[in-house]
């Protein structure tokens, strides 16, 4: 009896192992495009992304096919894959979207008497603003999606956490690199302390002002100029 249970084990690991290898792929590549390290309608090499990263092909091709549902990437038969390009028309679909989604649904959030769970969110603000300082970009992104996105998951609405996670991922951050090089990264950092505490505040208003201005200013990294130009 004692037999079989070795086999099962070592069967089990390399599943294991390679779910883990797909998500890390995912996430090193969701990063780079949205950074704009992977250059829009250049085919990139499935094989070529797995050296650098250095995994095997398997969990690059499986994450490239996440990402492809999400719209994030085009798969190019037998090629690899490309970064679609996206025009100003597309960011502003994507801008007009996540308002109309966010601000009602942050000062949805606010206007709840449970509010307990604000504290984890005002920690992840500081860490936000903590990581724009040093110019810190995949901390940036990795704790401001945490940040967004967990506030959302708060309402229950498992589809607009859903939706706006896309539309966040079809968007690019070209001007980020800029804004850190600048030092001015910062501010959007403490944007994000000013909008947790309006919430915690329970001002409703007030939380749906600071998102419509946040996103506002967002749209014009996505674009890489300053927002008045958006």
């Amino acid at each position: 009896m004692t037999t079989p249970r070795p086999a099962v084990t070592s069967a089990r690991s390399p599943q294991l192992k390679s779910v883990s290898l797909r998500q890390q792929a995912r996430e090193a590549l969701r990063t780079r495009i949205v950074l704009g390290q992977i250059e829009p309608g250049r085919v990139e090499s499935v094989i070529n992304v797995a050296s650098e990263l250095g995994v095997s092909v398997t969990p690059v091709r499986e994450a490239v096919m996440d990402l492809a549902n999400l719209g994030m990437v085009e798969i190019i038969r037998n090629r690899g894959f490309r970064v679609p390009v996206l025009t100003d028309h597309d960011l502003e679909e994507i801008f007009r979207l996540r308002t109309m989604l966010e601000v009602p649904a942050m000062a949805e959030l606010a206007e709840r008497a449970e509010r307990a769970p604000m504290a984890r969110f005002r920690q992840l603000a500081e860490e936000i603003t903590d990581a724009a300082r040093v110019g810190d970009l995949v901390a940036f992104l990795d704790l401001d999606r945490q940040f967004h996105l967990g506030l959302l998951e708060l309402l229950g609405n498992r589809r607009l956490v859903e939706m706006v996670g896309q539309l966040r991922d079809q968007a690019r951050m070209r001007g980020l690199q800029q804004l850190a090089d600048q030092g001015e990264l910062a501010q959007s950092g403490e944007e994000h302390i000013a909008i947790v505490d309006a919430v915690a505040a329970g001002d409703g208003e007030l939380t749906a002002e600071l998102v419509r201005k946040h996103l506002t200013h967002s749209r014009g990294i996505w674009a890489g100029r300053a927002e008045g130009d958006a």
